[in-house]
């Protein structure tokens, strides 16, 4: 995980733009500052090849808050992440030990220290339960008193997309940013959740235009997992992973029936917090439900999404279609059908099946990951949708079906 390996793999995946994450942190800060700068973007020549890579760096942290609220800041500029560095010093007992701070301030004193350093900011995967806005507020204000004018975006987390979050009205205005903790430099973890921007040219003040849509800048598609995949989407024991209706965790005092703790799920508590019926509003992207390539390519080889196959095949496609946003994304379809190699058929109507939504998921919960499973081309069901196929399921385990947030509009 360190900048060069970053920027080399974000290369491959088809990213042109990478947070620094933990720019406050000294040693990260130095590494920093060995890169090249332009316009608050940093970047450095490839060894190999003696020019600029297609990867470049903004600068951005992520810090806690006394309640334990995540928020990310996205910086202009290395002389505005020391002023930053200067004022919290003092309210943080980690700051030269951990890449995301700890702080002894409130989310509106926060927002405050970020706006005299013209940062931008937002809360972090705003709706899990653990370290998220929603898990300890009830409502942006709740979090940032006064300041709330100035939060310029909401990232969703792996759990929530466009379709949760728009149920609430105050984050209707906000911009959307569907990025994800990397966890490793490689391309089957790094961007597993990406934005794509309409900018000019590549600057912080392009992406602030971009983030806040001014000057006809705006993000123009959000990519991330099915938020039923996600760990936390339904209430479900930490310990067991035995899922819970809201209902029945309440009734249980969120209690499970093994003496583990039930976690409310993030489709839970937006069910909670919705209070808007209306369609998505105009400024809203479309929302692309994707997963890491080679755990496409495991699902169709029924293999490790590492296995060396895998692997075989990951690199035929990306040396075919140049980087894995544009086998997931922007390649017309057709083109996987004249590859310059023998493309196995089950990896094409994989593909094929996640850019049409035509993938069931088994809700993850309680720290558990949702699995993801293809239908079977040409079986019954192949027709059904993923509600119908969890209802068939649970049912056969005597379980009483739980409402999707379908049935809530």
């Amino acid at each position: 995980m360190d900048l060069s390996t970053l920027a080399k793999e974000a290369t491959r995946k088809g990213i042109q733009l990478l947070g620094t994450g933990d720019c406050l942190h000294p040693k990260w800060l130095s590494g920093i500052r060995e890169l090249s700068e332009q316009n608050g973007i940093f970047y450095f020549k490839s060894e190999e090849e003696g020019k600029n890579t297609n990867t470049n760096f903004v600068l951005t942290v992520e810090v806690e808050d006394m309640r334990r609220v995540h928020h990310l800041l996205i910086l202009p500029s290395i002389a505005k992440v020391e002023e930053l560095y200067e004022s919290f010093r003092k309210y943080s007992p980690d700051i030269d030990s951990d890449g995301r701070p700890s702080l002894r301030l409130s989310g509106e004193e926060i927002a405050e220290h970020a706006k005299d350093a013209e940062a931008l900011i937002g809360p972090c995967h705003a709706f899990t339960p653990w370290t998220a806005l929603y898990a300890y507020h009830n409502s942006l204000r709740e979090c940032y008193g006064d300041m709330v004018e100035y939060v310029s975006f909401v990232e969703l987390g792996l759990s929530a997309d466009s379709s949760y979050a728009d149920r609430i009205e105050e984050l209707r205005e906000l911009t959307f940013l569907t990025n994800s903790d990397a966890h490793s430099p490689y391309p089957i973890r790094l961007a597993r959740e990406f934005n794509r921007f309409q900018v000019e040219d590549m600057s912080f003040e392009e992406l602030k235009a971009a983030i806040e849509r001014k000057r006809e800048r705006k993000p123009v598609l959000n990519v991330g997992v099915p938020p039923k995949e996600g760990k936390y989407n339904e209430s479900a024991c930490i310990r067991c992973y035995r899922h819970y209706s809201l209902h029945e965790a309440m009734i249980r005092r969120w209690r499970c029936e093994c003496g583990g703790m039930i976690k409310k799920g993030v489709r839970d508590r937006v069910n909670e917090l919705a209070d808007c019926n209306a369609p998505h509003p105009e400024h809203r992207p479309p929302y692309l439900h994707l997963i890491p390539l080679a755990e496409i390519i495991g699902l169709a080889l029924h293999m490790s999404a590492s296995s060396k196959a895998v692997n075989v095949v990951w690199e035929s496609l990306l040396a075919e279609f140049g980087t894995e946003v544009n086998v997931l994304v922007d390649a017309p379809i057709n083109d996987f059908q004249a590859t310059n190699f023998d493309l196995n058929v089950n990896v094409f109507e994989a593909i094929k099946a996640f850019r049409e939504g035509e993938i069931r998921v088994i809700p993850g919960g309680g720290g558990k990951y949702g699995i993801i499973e293809l239908k079977p081309k040409g079986s019954e069901e192949a027709g059904k949708n993923g509600d119908e196929i969890e209802l068939e399921r649970e049912a056969e385990k005597g379980q009483k079906k739980q409402l999707s947030l379908l049935d809530f509009h």
